[in-house]
């Protein structure tokens, strides 16, 4: 959205990947962007940083913090999955919840001095990390908001209250070959 670029969207349901996802990406998991030429991208970061590359009009790539997402997509990720995912991954949920709290006060101790991640405006480290942040949330809302980080939940509140992630938070029903093709456009609301 903010990067401006348009793109055929197909919504996936992963328990009944379509032939096409599968063709695309040997993976064959979530997010693929395929460009024109044929490349093939697997990963959320380096999707974000392909098209924040062709247009970064909020100059959100001055405002990285790539070892705050390192601790997200490792740790953090590690301990969301097996607190939200408790019975598939045969976990304790509430170790894996206590475990993840020192990386959620490490993020309180840097939203208490400004309003995101790396200052003022929101920035490449802020829209790589609260999606994560959303769904640990959202696992026990009512234990994460009697937690003491109440910047965090400020920051995530504002992220998610957001013209940018209403729009681009769109439900669409799942793909299937032969669908009419749709197009996920920019949308200048959505700043």
């Amino acid at each position: 959205m903010i990067a401006g670029q348009t793109c055929k969207i197909r919504e996936v349901k992963l328990s009944a990947k379509p032939a096409a996802l599968i063709a695309a990406s040997e993976k064959a998991t979530v997010p693929v962007l395929v460009l024109p030429g044929g490349t093939v991208m697997e990963e959320s970061l380096d999707i974000m940083r392909w098209a924040l590359a062709q247009r970064d009009p909020e100059r959100w790539l001055e405002r990285d913090a790539p070892k705050l997402i390192e601790a997200n997509d490792g740790p953090f990720k590690h301990h969301l999955d097996r607190y939200k995912y408790s019975t598939r991954h045969k976990t304790d949920r509430g170790e894996h919840r206590a475990a993840a709290m020192p990386i959620l006060q490490c993020l309180e101790t840097r939203l208490a001095g400004s309003a995101n991640l790396c200052g003022d405006a929101r920035g490449f480290a802020d829209i790589a990390i609260f999606p994560f942040i959303r769904q640990f949330a959202a696992t026990d809302r009512r234990w994460f908001d009697a937690q003491p980080v109440p910047s965090l939940r400020a920051w995530l509140t504002g992220h998610i209250a957001s013209p940018l992630f209403v729009t681009v938070m769109t439900k669409l029903a799942p793909w299937a070959e032969g669908d009419e093709r749709i197009l996920f456009a920019p949308n200048e609301m959505a700043r």
